[in-house]
């Protein structure tokens, strides 16, 4: 009997799910998501929330930036020590530990808004505070996520699950916080980011991760940060990606901070508005998100960390002429999903090039140039709005955008030619791995 297009639809439907998701067949990964997801919800709330409880005690564009420089700085400036110590002793515990200072911070916020004692000093040293604890947990949680996973194939799609869960918790937690704020205020917001934390510290102690012995090194730190950084400056393709992803990070991914002045001067909005607008962006991160998830290989993926830069960048300029609420619900869905694909697939491309013994410090290089970066943008964005209005911060920083694009997508062909090699080498690939013996055949090398 004949399959009509609709049964052929479904039973294809079926199986790109079942790809979608095949990482979570890994009881360890598993726990990890759903641990996670439950936590970055209460991280989105807080963030929204936070963002919201400054503009209103200040009124200032620039006091958002300061904060905003405030939590991200030290990112900057501790992830080599915390990707080296990541190299150096066990993940497992060490991400135990900075999600329950995590909750810590998170506890000690609420009290300070609940009991009407807080004030923007005491706001940026709690940033300060995150920002300590995220630089050892940021790089440590992302080459921790390697030894959840049972075949080294499946990387790509645990890092773009990963991305996917973030999105999710984008998507439901400014707006949840943009009701919150009105109806409970923010120090409830903050309350229940610090009681999302016991979902991720539950998820923690019921692994079981296999012992693997760790080697001891006695050497001087400094030395292998310093090792880590040649060896990432030497290769390429980790340092254009780098150098690409902290351009994108300092003019693009600042918008968050202008999103409150956005919508009071322009769409002349409260709280409500602001939630949706920041659920608007993480739709369209979580749809790039699940697109990478679908996708069976890494190839290709340097042409889409290009084309989603330029993409982020003309969403950028585009919403700064925007005043009606719906269009800018569109650009910054366009601009959500520029921003995930261009940061999830570096992600993936570096976490698949990168040797396992300096895996922990590469990927701190990686903090630093998503976050670590992302303070000073933060701070420029805050001071070009109060000066020349938030349109002309949002024009500058896409502009910015899409001459780092035309940048990158000109050192393609070089890390082509570079990656090559070790995808055949490890066998992350099948199809790769499968033609060694006809490589001679080939006439370039294949897309990144």
């Amino acid at each position: 009997m004949k399959k009509t297009g609709t049964q052929r639809s479904g039973k294809k439907n079926i199986i790109d799910l079942k790809l979608i998701l095949r990482t979570l067949q890994y009881r360890n990964y598993r726990l990890f998501f759903i641990g996670q997801g439950l936590s970055l919800i209460g991280t989105w709330i807080q963030r929204i929330a936070l963002s919201w409880l400054v503009y209103r005690m200040t009124g200032s564009a620039f006091f958002l930036g300061l904060v905003g420089f405030s939590s991200q700085l030290p990112s900057f400036l501790l992830s080599p020590f915390a990707g080296a110590l990541a190299d150096r002793l066990n993940k497992y515990r060490l991400i135990i530990i900075t999600q329950a200072v995590a909750m810590l911070q998170a506890f000690i916020l609420a009290w300070a808004v609940l009991t009407h004692s807080i004030a923007v000093w005491s706001i940026i040293v709690l940033s300060i505070l995150l920002g300590f604890i995220n630089a050892f947990d940021i790089p440590v949680r992302q080459s921790f996520v390697v030894e959840l996973i049972g075949r080294r194939e499946d990387l790509g799609n645990a890092i773009a699950l990963n991305s996917a869960m973030f999105n999710v918790a984008r998507l439901l937690g400014p707006g949840l916080a943009g009701i919150m704020i009105n109806s409970v205020g923010e120090g409830v917001c903050f309350l229940i980011n610090a009681i999302s934390f016991i979902a991720v510290l539950i998820s923690l102690f019921l692994m079981k991760i296999p012992y693997h012995k760790i080697k001891q090194k006695t050497g001087n730190i400094l030395h292998e940060i310093k090792d880590g950084l040649r060896y990432a400056y030497h290769f390429e393709p980790i340092r254009y990606i780098l150098i690409f992803l902290s351009i994108m990070s300092l003019v693009g991914m600042s918008y968050v901070v202008l999103m409150p002045v956005y919508v009071k001067e322009l769409l002349h909005s409260g709280p409500e508005i602001f939630g949706i607008l920041m659920s608007s962006s993480g739709i369209g991160a979580l749809l790039g998100a699940i697109y990478l998830a679908s996708r069976k290989s890494v190839l290709g993926l340097g042409k889409k960390i290009t084309y989603s830069a330029a993409i982020m960048g003309g969403g950028l300029i585009l919403l700064s002429q925007v005043h009606v609420l719906w269009v800018a619900m569109i650009m910054l869905f366009i601009i959500g999903l520029g921003m995930m694909v261009q940061m999830a697939s570096s992600n993936t491309v570096l976490q698949t090039i990168v040797s396992d013994e300096k895996r922990g410090r590469v990927m701190s290089f990686y903090t630093m140039a998503f976050m670590g970066t992302a303070p000073f943008g933060s701070l420029m964005a805050g001071s070009l709005a109060g000066k020349l209005g938030a349109p002309s911060a949002l024009i500058l920083g896409g502009a910015a955008c899409i001459l780092s694009a035309i940048w990158f997508l000109k050192k393609l062909p070089v890390l082509r030619k570079k990656v090559r090699p070790i995808y055949v080498e490890k066998g992350i690939l099948p199809q790769v791995a499968s033609g060694i013996g006809t490589a001679s055949n080939l006439t370039r090398p294949p897309e990144m």
